[in-house]
This record gives structure tokens, C-alpha cells and sequence, in this order.
């Protein structure tokens, strides 16, 4: 009697360690393909008064991506880049001029704005970071 208990423990822990290691498998199948799905997004800049901005260009790890930069940029900006997965989509400007600084900065995804801030005066490390649309 024991031994045939045992073989039906052992083989229900069995089954449940299959049926365990196949949904992880799928988890994971599922993170590489977000990781490896593309979106664009369009950053918008307008204001005066910006000295730099700063974009997540699409390069480097989903998190850890590369930044880029544009000095003295002309008003309004606009630029479009593609992101991968996970990989949040984030415009930063600059302004040091502590006054008659303006800055709005938008992030848009097929038309809709994901992210959306404006600000006055000493404008430094604000900007707009919206989620990836990879991961909703």
C-alpha cells in the first residue's frame, strides 16, 4: 500500500512540475516576444528658451537604453524613433534660463498622447517617460 501511495505522489509532483515548467515556458516566450516587438512613438517639443533634449533614440537594452541628445534645438520639435519591448519612451528638455523658460514635451502613439507635462522658469530632468505600449 505504500508503495503504490508513493507512485501516485511521485507521479502527481511529477505532473505538476511538467504542467509548472510549461506555463513558465510560456512566460518566458511571452517576455521574449514583448522584448523583441517594436512600437514608434513621436516625441513633440515646444517652448522657448530649450537648450538641450534628450530622447530614448531606440538604441541600447530595453533597460538600459541608449539616450540621445540634441543641443540648441529649433522650436517646435519633432521627432518619430522606434523603441523595442519594454523599453520605456522618454523626452527630456532642458532650460536653464531660470526665467522665460516654457517647456511642453509630449509623447504620442498612434495618435494618441501617452505622456504629457508643461512647465515655467528652471526647467532640468523633468520632461515626459511614458510605460511601453509592448507591455499593456
Amino acid at each position: 500500500m505504500n508503495r503504490a501511495l508513493r507512485a501516485v505522489v511521485c507521479s502527481v509532483a511529477v505532473g505538476t512540475l511538467a504542467l509548472g515548467l510549461s506555463s513558465c515556458s510560456e512566460a518566458v516566450d511571452q517576455v521574449d516576444k514583448a522584448v523583441n516587438e517594436t512600437y514608434e512613438v513621436t516625441y513633440e517639443v515646444t517652448g522657448k528658451n530649450i537648450d538641450s533634449i534628450d530622447f530614448h533614440g531606440g538604441g541600447g537594452k530595453a533597460m538600459e537604453p541608449k539616450v540621445e541628445s540634441v543641443s540648441k534645438p529649433e522650436l517646435p520639435w519633432k521627432k518619430t524613433v522606434t523603441l523595442r519591448g519594454i523599453m520605456p519612451a522618454a523626452v527630456i528638455p532642458v532650460a536653464t534660463d531660470p526665467e522665460g523658460s516654457q517647456v511642453t514635451c509630449k509623447i504620442i502613439h498612434k495618435g494618441k498622447v501617452l505622456e504629457e507635462q508643461s512647465a515655467e522658469g528652471l526647467v532640468t530632468a523633468g520632461g515626459c517617460t511614458a510605460e511601453s505600449p509592448v507591455t499593456e
